[in-house]
């Protein structure tokens, strides 16, 4: 199945926003009075969304792979 420059140019720029995105909450989380308890201790609010993060991580960068190889691939379609 062939995915169109549009398409994979789309999964790239979600690929990069979730980063952008998860980077941002990760900094702010980390800082957040929530996180810790009063020993230093993460907070089960800070392990959730920890969790979430590097979730949103994965498939982040799952979904800019494939928008990745599907603009190389439409590039190589269209020089051929």
């Amino acid at each position: 199945m062939r995915m169109s420059r549009r398409t994979s140019l789309f999964l790239l720029a979600f690929g990069v926003w979730s980063w952008i995105i998860w980077i941002t909450f990760v900094r702010n989380l980390w800082s957040s009075d929530n996180a810790w308890t009063a020993d230093g201790s993460p907070t089960s609010f800070f392990v959730v969304h920890l969790v979430l993060a590097v979730v949103s991580f994965v498939l982040g960068t799952i979904i800019g792979v494939l928008g990745w190889r599907g603009w190389r691939a439409a590039r190589h379609r269209t020089d051929a």
